[in-house]
C-alpha cells in the first residue's frame, strides 16, 4: 500500500449549520491520525465527507496511491468506514455476517473466516447468533469487517465503542498491523488508544 488523503480547506455544514471552515492536512501510507473535540464538533461530518457520503461545502478531498490520483468513482474501493454502530442481524451468525461484509464491499478471497474470527478474538463464536453476544463480542465482530475486504484507508468513529481493555488492546494491535502494511488510519476518538498517533486534528473547541 502506498496511499495518500489530503485535505484543503475544507468547509462543512449540516442542517444548515455550519460545523467547521478551512480545514487542512494529509495522511500518508503508515501514519494514524486521531479527530478530538466536543459532540456535535463534526467529527463524524468529517469522515463521512472523507467517504464521500457528505458533500462539502468547500474545500477538496483527494486521494492518491503511488502517486497518481485516484478518480472519484474508485475512491470506494480504497476506503473502509466503520460506524459507531456495528450493524450486526441478530439472527444471523458471525460466519453469515463476514460473508455478507466480504460480497458486499467487493473482497476477492482475503483472509479465510475461520483465521478473522481468531484475529478478532472469536474463534469459538462463529456460528452463534449474533443476538447472543455482548457488546465487546459484536463490536469485535464489526471491527472483522475491515479484515474481509482489505481496503488501505481506514475511517473509524468512536471505533473502541462497547470494548474491555483486550478489546482495546486488539484494536491497537489492529491498527498497527494495518500501518506497518502502509496504510491509513484516521479515526474519531473520545478516549485515546494504544497506538502511536502521528497527528492530532481538533475539531471545534476542546
Amino acid at each position: 500500500m502506498n496511499v495518500a488523503l489530503t485535505v484543503d480547506r475544507l468547509t462543512l455544514e449540516r442542517g444548515g449549520r455550519r460545523l467547521f471552515a478551512d480545514l487542512s492536512f494529509a495522511a500518508q501510507s503508515g501514519q494514524f491520525l486521531e479527530l478530538v473535540g466536543p459532540n456535535g464538533a463534526g467529527k463524524t461530518s468529517l469522515l463521512r465527507a472523507l467517504a464521500g457520503f457528505l458533500p462539502p461545502v468547500d474545500g477538496a478531498i483527494s486521494l492518491s496511491e503511488a502517486g497518481a490520483a485516484i478518480d472519484a468513482d474508485q475512491r470506494p474501493t480504497r476506503l473502509h468506514m466503520l460506524g459507531h454502530r456495528d450493524g450486526l442481524k441478530g439472527a444471523l451468525d458471525a460466519r453469515a455476517h463476514l460473508s455478507f461484509w466480504r460480497d458486499l464491499l467487493g473482497g476477492e478471497g482475503g483472509a479465510e473466516f475461520d483465521a478473522v474470527l481468531a484475529r478478532v478474538g472469536l474463534a469459538r463464536l462463529g456460528d452463534l447468533p449474533t443476538r447472543t453476544f455482548s457488546a465487546g463480542q459484536g463490536r469485535r465482530l464489526a471491527l472483522a469487517r475491515l479484515l474481509v475486504a482489505p481496503r488501505p484507508i481506514w475511517l473509524l468513529d468512536e471505533p473502541a465503542a462497547g470494548l474491555d481493555r483486550a478489546g482495546k488492546a486488539l484494536l491497537g494491535e489492529m491498527i498497527a498491523d494495518h500501518r506497518r502494511a502502509g496504510g491509513v488510519v484516521i479515526a474519531a476518538l473520545h478516549e485515546p488508544l494504544d497506538a502511536a498517533v502521528d497527528s492530532t486534528i481538533a475539531i471545534g473547541a476542546t
